[in-house]
């Protein structure tokens, strides 16, 4: 998923006010460092998917050159990205 750091910035924002406002959630340090730590982790997992959608697009890249024609590449898609994303670990 494409989104800058700044539409994450706006992201995290929106959720910590939605936990504050309704005191679902009690901050134990300064929100700035919190939002900070958020969207640092999520920015990790972000790329973590990048390189997880490049590694989904070279398995095509060879399944296509040994079968041409053979599958449909949009189909094949989200299926090799979720088992992929299985066993590398990572949370879509």
């Amino acid at each position: 998923m494409k989104i800058t750091e700044k539409q994450l910035r706006r992201l995290v924002h929106l959720v910590m006010q939605e936990l504050k406002n309704p005191s679902i959630a009690t901050l134990k340090d300064r929100e700035d460092k919190i939002a900070d730590r958020a969207v640092a982790i999520l920015g990790k997992e972000l790329e973590r998917e990048k390189t997880l959608d490049q590694d989904v697009h070279k398995m095509l890249d060879d399944m296509e050159r040994n079968n041409p024609g053979e599958f449909q590449r949009y189909k094949m898609f989200p299926l090799l990205k979720k088992r992929l994303a299985k066993e590398k670990g990572v949370i879509l």
